[in-house]
């Protein structure tokens, strides 16, 4: 894949490269420590309840049970897992809604100056649609996180079918990354005993059909691991996570992300994040809060995106409502936090084409009900 080709699969929110990211083609050598962010500071909290650096603005892009701004359109309940998609001279945020039943994914179309331009549906009719993650050809796959869920892939665009794609596993999934160098996609399972898998498709750009693998290893949290093939992904009688012997277990997957040769994911349940080296077939610890002396800056790790320039920025499931950023460097420290919305949880952070907006939701907001989702966009001079 030529470097045209890999920018133009991070633009469009697919698998990303971090040109220049210190992260690539070596094991991490020690999880990342608190520090001073490349932003500084937060101030106060700005009209929207949101603590941000110096240089960095929000703005509300929509809000559960109400039309999209400009829109005739409803925004869903629970907005949690999402991605940008380039769309002519503007651009696509898709966003997840994680009920059941109802589920489903929506999309809002940006005009090339921010401006809201539409918003529709694009997955209907499915069930607790938690996290995901984007192809390098357009699409986004909507992950369902209850037993035996499906992947489906949806059409940011809209004007086609969701498909769902049983070849790539039944279980409780929870986020996808695509790597396109091995052609494979990473999957995280939300399980206090889940693994991680890969799906290796017959044909790369076709998910109808192909080889659902899991990880295999011991119970270190680095060293070299392998994978093996999941007999049945239909797990009809037999659940995927109990097929192989000696599968590596990981105690809550949730956010997945790939960039440059490494597998990025976070554990819930440890508050862990975790690097598989996949040139060289091995995962380290990025960060483990139980490895920081003091109090933790990242708790709940969730949802985790990327930049060109090799930051990762991992949002919270509670703690105190935080995107932190971690840099390449090895150094943890919050990006924004969000105030007076303690029983609700920061969801789908993903990065508009260009690198300048930060778009992300609360999923209950302040009332800390699904029906009470806020979905917001941040905007400012992020590194390049």
């Amino acid at each position: 894949m030529d470097r045209r080709t890999v920018l133009r699969a991070t633009v469009a929110g697919g698998a990303a490269a971090f040109s220049g990211s210190l992260w690539a083609g070596a094991a991490v050598a020690a999880p990342a420590q608190p520090g001073p962010s490349p932003y500084g500071s937060l101030r106060s909290a700005d009209a929207n309840g949101i603590l941000l650096p110096t240089g960095f603005t929000s703005r509300v892009i929509a809000r559960s049970r109400q039309a999209v701004p400009g829109t005739s359109y409803t925004w869903h309940d629970a907005p949690d897992g999402g991605a940008c998609f380039v769309a002519g001279s503007g651009w696509i945020y898709v966003s997840n809604s994680e009920i059941t039943p109802g589920g489903g994914a929506s999309a809002v179309r940006f005009n090339s100056d921010g401006s809201i331009a539409s918003a529709y549906r694009i997955l209907s009719n499915t069930n607790q649609n938690c996290a995901g993650g984007a192809t390098p050809w357009g699409t986004w796959l909507s992950c369902e996180e209850v037993n035996r869920g499906y992947v489906y892939e949806t059409y940011p665009q809209g004007g086609t079918t969701a498909v769902s794609r049983a070849a790539m596993g039944r279980f409780k999934h929870e986020a996808a990354a695509c790597d396109p160098d091995r052609r494979v996609i990473y999957l995280t399972e939300d399980e206090t005993n889940g693994c991680l898998y890969r799906f290796r498709p017959t044909s790369w750009g076709n998910l109808s059909a192909g080889t659902l693998e899991v990880l295999v290893g011991g119970t270190a949290t680095s060293g070299p691991v392998t994978w093996a093939r999941v007999p049945d992904p239909s797990a009809a009688s037999t659940l995927t996570r109990n097929q192989v012997s000696g599968v590596k277990r990981f105690n809550g997957g949730e956010g997945c992300w790939y960039a440059d040769g490494t597998c990025w994911f976070t554990t819930k349940g440890d508050n862990r994040v975790w690097a598989y080296d996949a040139v060289n077939q091995r995962i380290d610890l990025a960060y483990d809060a139980r490895q920081i002396s003091g109090t933790a800056p990242l708790t709940g790790v969730d949802n985790i995106t990327g930049t060109r320039s090799g930051d990762l920025y991992v949002a919270e499931d509670g703690g105190n409502m935080e995107i932190n950023i971690i840099t390449p460097a090895g150094v943890v420290a919050p990006f924004l936090r969000i105030s007076g919305q303690s029983s609700s949880e920061i969801c789908g952070p993903a990065f508009s084409p260009d690198g300048t907006r930060l778009l992300f939701s609360s999923q209950r907001g302040t009332s800390g009900s699904s029906s009470g989702g806020i979905t917001y966009e941040v905007r400012g001079p992020f590194r390049s």
